[in-house]
């Protein structure tokens, strides 16, 4: 996972790289990213060579080289009607050539959310992070990291990281973000027959959790997944 200065810079990296095969300056990446000091420029560097996104050459000054781009539209196998957007850090899979900052959204990381048993509450940003524009519509978005296995029978892994739009309103079979008694929030296929609402998990090893309707605010629908494979 990357964040929004992150992405930023690799993208900017690359795309030097291709248009004239010499990797910018730290000056260059510093007024390309809006930033006031090379130090930040350097923060960077080293949290994208620490993941692997990037590999500094020796011997040779202002030497990049960019080992892999996150791709954001591989395409997924549908299951249980979902078919979530991944990340992948497969170097064999060809960018797209507009991957640039112009068409990503930048949106709050609010921190880990179970699929399994419930946790407190999600509240507070705790980082950005940076999807594709065209992952998201209308209204506002932020994103989750997954803890648990109870989704992942539609394909919602435990470090996953889903993206929400947020919305205190679903429909029958919508994976929602559902906040239990203003308490514990969990990621869970939504249903509603009457004065009750299902909570239903996508794991034989999990049951079907039944409530109330006072017990259940929903805030917010799924709308993509993000995944790195290492």
């Amino acid at each position: 996972m990357l964040t929004a200065k992150q992405h930023a810079l690799l993208v900017f990296i690359n795309q030097r790289l291709t248009d004239t095969g010499v990797s910018p300056s730290f000056d260059e990446m510093k007024d390309a990213l809006g930033l006031a000091s090379k130090s930040g420029i350097h923060r960077l560097i080293t949290a994208l060579e620490e993941r692997g996104f990037i590999r500094r050459l020796a011997h040779r000054a202002r030497a990049l080289e960019v080992i892999k781009l996150p791709e954001a539209s591989i395409p997924a196998q549908t299951i249980g009607g979902f078919k979530p957007n991944i990340v992948s850090s497969n170097p064999n899979i060809a960018p797209p050539a507009a991957n640039t900052p112009a068409n990503v959204v930048d949106i709050p990381l609010l921190g880990r959310i179970a699929a399994g048993t419930p946790i407190e509450a999600i509240q507070h940003e705790t980082d950005r992070f940076t999807v594709p524009a065209e992952m998201i519509g209308r209204g506002d978005h932020y994103a989750l990291i997954i803890q648990g296995d109870s989704m992942i029978d539609v394909g919602i892994h435990d470090g996953d990281t889903v993206v929400i739009r947020r919305t205190d309103t679903a429909q029958n079979g919508d994976i929602v973000v559902a906040l239990v008694d203003d308490q514990e929030a969990t990621l869970k296929r939504f249903r509603k027959k009457g004065d009750t609402i299902a909570l239903e998990a996508a794991n034989p090893d999990y049951e079907t959790r039944i409530f109330g309707p006072d017990r259940i605010k929903v805030q917010g629908t799924l709308v993509g997944l993000m995944r790195t494979y290492h």
